[in-house]
């Protein structure tokens, strides 16, 4: 079983790539000049980055 310092860690890279990912994602769709499609308040928005 893993320890309380394990988990602490294994979320912080788990975020970090997230992060990395979102911004990854978003830098892409710059790039292209395409539209993000996100859900905001129970509604798909487009957004232009």
């Amino acid at each position: 079983m893993a320890t309380k310092k394990e988990n602490d860690e294994l979320t912080d890279k788990i975020l970090r790539g997230l992060e990395k990912s979102y911004k990854d994602l978003l830098a892409s769709k710059r790039r292209n000049n395409e539209d993000l499609i996100i859900l905001q308040n129970d509604q798909i928005v487009r957004i232009k980055p």
